[in-house]
C-alpha cells in the first residue's frame, strides 16, 4: 500500500500522460514550451483569479512574493509555528524576520487570536515592522480568511496564502489561492495537484505584481532575458511538467471528491476513538492529508507499530515545531506561546489519502487503527 499512490494515478491515465509528455518530446521546447502559457491560463481560470505565474517550485512562490512586495530587513512576517519548514525559510532569505504564531487545536491552521497577541507583542518589544502574514491551508484545508483578513486590515499587512497543500480547497464556492493579496501553490508529486518532478506557482490579481513575479522568476529580465532589470531567481517551470500538469487537470476535482469520500468514511468510523480532522462549515478541504490525534505521544507509536505490522505506512507531519528547528534559533522571542503546536506535535500522525485507494484498503486501515 502507498501513502499517496501516484503509480496507481499514472497507470489509469498513462495513454493521456504520456501523450501529453510524448508532445513536448517531439517539439524539444523543454524551456518556455507552449504548454506553460496554456497551464498558467487554465489555472487562472480554475482558481478565478486574474494572473498565474508558473515558476520552479513551492518555495520559489513564496521567496517571489515576499521580493515582489520588497520585504526585507527590519519587517517582521508571522507564520504559522505548524507547518513545512518553507513557509519559513523563505522569510530570512529575503532578510525579514519569520515570527512564528500559534495554530488552532482543531484545524491546525494558523490562529487569528495568537496572530493578534504575536503582532502586538513585536509591536511592543522590538523594533521591527509587521509586514506580511503566511496564511497556511494546511493539510489541504483553507485557514480562516475571514478572521485574518481582519487583522490583516487593522495592521495593514499584506497576506501570502501559501496553498501548497490546499490547491482544490473552497470556502463555499470561492477556491483556495484567491483568498490571499497574493497565493501560491507547490506540484510537488505528492501534493493534491502534483506534477513528475518540482514545480510551483503565484497568483494575484494585481497587475503590477504580476510583471514583477514574470521578471523576478527569469532572472530580473526586462524586455527578455539579456536584459536584466534586477536581481531575481532562476525560476522557471518546465514544460514537461506543465504538460503533466494539464492533463492531470481534466481529472483533479474527480479526485477531490473522490478523497472527500474516503475521509468521510475515515472520519465515521473513528472518531469515537481518536481525534478526527475537524472541517469548517462551508469549507472543503483537498485532503493533502488525513491526520488524526492521539491522546499521547506513546499511543501514537502504539498505531505506528501495528499499522507497519499490516504494512500500512504512515507518517508525522510535522515532528518539530518551526521555533524549535535549529534553523531559526536565532529568530527566538520570549514571551510568545506555542502550547497548542507542542501538544499537537507530540500527538498527530498522517494515515494513506488518496483518490486510488480502493474502500477495501480504506476499511483494512481503519480496523488497524481500532486495534
Amino acid at each position: 500500500m502507498e501513502f499517496r499512490d501516484l503509480k496507481r494515478q499514472y497507470q489509469i491515465h498513462r495513454n493521456e500522460i504520456d501523450t501529453a509528455i510524448q508532445a513536448v518530446l517531439n517539439r524539444a521546447d523543454f524551456i518556455g514550451g507552449g504548454q506553460v502559457a496554456e497551464l498558467e491560463q487554465k489555472l487562472a481560470e480554475y482558481v478565478g483569479i486574474k494572473h498565474c505565474i508558473a515558476c520552479a517550485n513551492g518555495t520559489d512562490a513564496l521567496q517571489l512574493a515576499l521580493m515582489t512586495w520588497k520585504v526585507g530587513k527590519g519587517d517582521a512576517v508571522f507564520v504559522p509555528d505548524f507547518t513545512f519548514f518553507s513557509s519559513g525559510e523563505v522569510v530570512p532569505l529575503v532578510g525579514a524576520v519569520p515570527v512564528f504564531v500559534d495554530i488552532e487545536e482543531d484545524t491546525y491552521n494558523i490562529s487569528a487570536e495568537s496572530l493578534e497577541r504575536t503582532i502586538q507583542h513585536i509591536l511592543q518589544e522590538s523594533d521591527l515592522k509587521p509586514r506580511v502574514v503566511v496564511a497556511v491551508d494546511l493539510f489541504g484545508q483553507p485557514a480562516d480568511f475571514e478572521q485574518i483578513r481582519k487583522i490583516a486590515n487593522k495592521y495593514n499587512l499584506y497576506i501570502l496564502e501559501d496553498a501548497a497543500q490546499g490547491f482544490g480547497g473552497r470556502i463555499a464556492e470561492k477556491k483556495a489561492c484567491s483568498f490571499g493579496n497574493i497565493a501560491t501553490t507547490s506540484f510537488f508529486p505528492a501534493k493534491p495537484l502534483g506534477c513528475y518532478g518540482d514545480g510551483g506557482a503565484v497568483f494575484t490579481d494585481n497587475d503590477e505584481w504580476a510583471e514583477l513575479l514574470r521578471s523576478y522568476r527569469v532572472h530580473g529580465k526586462g524586455k527578455d532575458k539579456y536584459d536584466n532589470v534586477r536581481i531575481g531567481l532562476n525560476s522557471r517551470l518546465d514544460t514537461l511538467q506543465a504538460a503533466v500538469l494539464l492533463e492531470k487537470l481534466k481529472f483533479f476535482d474527480e479526485e477531490v471528491e473522490k478523497c472527500n469520500q474516503i475521509a468521510a468514511a475515515y472520519t465515521e468510523q473513528l472518531h469515537n476513538i481518536v481525534k478526527v480532522p475537524t472541517i469548517r462549515p462551508e469549507m472543503t478541504s483537498s485532503w493533502a492529508q488525513y491526520t488524526i490525534r492521539f491522546r499521547n505521544s506513546e499511543e501514537r507509536e502504539r498505531a505506528i507499530r501495528i499499522l507497519k505490522e499490516s504494512f500500512i505506512p504512515s507518517a508525522v507531519y510535522y515532528k518539530k515545531p518551526m521555533h524549535l528547528q535549529e534553523a531559526f534559533k536565532s529568530y527566538q522571542f520570549k514571551g510568545l506561546d506555542y502550547t497548542v503546536t507542542e501538544s499537537i506535535c507530540e500527538r498527530c500522525l498522517s494515515v494513506p489519502m488518496h483518490a486510488y485507494l480502493d474502500m477495501g484498503e480504506v476499511q483494512h486501515i481503519i480496523e488497524n487503527l481500532q486495534k
